[in-house]
């Protein structure tokens, strides 16, 4: 039990953390990687962390489906409907957004579960949230008049309760390294929906873990910092976390999220070639694709030190490779080594 909560156990843990020896060599700093891409269900991925906990209450509270929100490509979408399946429960998605065109990566994955994927346009002059508020009353309710009884997860499984996944991952971490050289090192990862960095700051300052954190934002944030200090007051109120959190305590680097959420960019493709090519390890287009590349970007700028243990979370997401805007992009680079006889 952890902060008092319960969790059903999905995951086969720990998660393993591996050297990169090229890339360590290249870039003059000793990198590892965490690999919570490698996890069970429907091809893996970090959000399986938060699930064990928001499964967990859902249980608790005899619900019959699960329903959550993202975006039309959502890997967290796709996880929730992969636990759903597995723990005999039925999965939705509801989806802002512009439908690809066709049935592939996540999308693809969510029809083979069998489970519904709910999609509405975006609209101008509304925000994505405004829509999801216009549109999300409706499908629950429509759920409920056939009997389902609907646990609703927010988009990313990022609420206080999904948090706890990865302040129990912190802790993981912690042990892991504990007397080993990696003490002390900075963990990098990507931050979206803010759950997961949530999760490992909240245990590094409350545990007093060796380790710092940096989170690289994959999309832009009108003021990033108030954000994480409000979800972390949210965690010290439910849980009652001892310490108090500042501006200062946080490093968060807005520099690299490339203008967009799930953007198509040259120089995140370059990343997951490099890392493909130096270590065999695919990352995503969203999420580590686009961190990885502000990692390079760091080291080249010295803001990532010579001689620095960094410890990449990769949480996960390759289906993205496959979504028709970022695939079509990779096809048109790496055709040149396919060779029809």
């Amino acid at each position: 039990m952890l902060l008092g909560r319960e969790k059903e156990i999905i995951l086969h843990l720990p998660t393993p953390i591996e050297y990169l020896p090229t890339i360590s060599a290249e870039l003059g700093i000793e990198l590892y990687i965490k690999r919570d891409d490698l996890t069970p269900l429907a091809m893996g991925g970090n959000k399986l962390r938060k699930l064990e906990y928001l499964l967990k209450e859902a249980q608790e509270q005899s619900a019959t489906m699960l329903l959550t929100l993202g975006g039309v490509q959502t890997n967290h979408g796709r996880l929730t409907l992969a636990v759903a399946r597995k723990y005999g429960l039925k999965g939705s998605i509801v989806c802002v957004g512009d439908y690809p065109g066709e049935l592939s990566a996540n999308l693809l994955l969510d029809g083979i579960m069998g489970c519904d994927v709910w999609i509405k346009g975006s609209e101008a002059g509304k925000s994505d949230s405004q829509v999801y508020d216009e549109i999300l009353p409706g499908i629950i309710e429509s759920y409920e008049s056939q009997g389902e009884k609907v646990y609703f997860i927010p988009i990313g499984g990022s609420n206080e309760l999904g948090a706890l996944g990865y302040y129990e991952c912190a802790q993981e971490i912690a042990a892991q390294i504990a007397g080993t050289a990696l003490e002390g090192a900075r963990i990098i990862d990507a931050v979206g929906s803010m759950g997961t960095y949530m999760g490992l700051f909240s245990a590094i300052i409350n545990e007093e873990l060796p380790l710092k954190l940096t989170g690289i934002s994959i999309m832009p944030y009108a003021d990033i910092k108030s954000t994480a200090l409000s979800y972390y007051d949210r965690m010290r109120d439910r849980y009652g976390l001892s310490r108090q959190a500042s501006g200062e305590d946080l490093e968060l680097v807005t520099a690299y999220d490339r203008g967009a959420y799930n953007n198509a960019c040259h120089e995140v493709r370059q990343a997951i070639y490099y890392m493909a090519e130096k270590e065999a390890i695919i990352l995503d287009p969203c999420y580590t694709g686009k961190a990885f590349a502000g990692l390079l970007e760091m080291v080249r700028k010295g803001e990532i030190r010579q001689g620095e243990k960094v410890i990449f979370l990769h949480t996960g997401g390759a289906p993205g490779i496959n979504t028709p805007h970022h695939r079509i992009e990779f096809e048109k680079e790496r055709e040149h080594f396919i060779h029809v006889l």
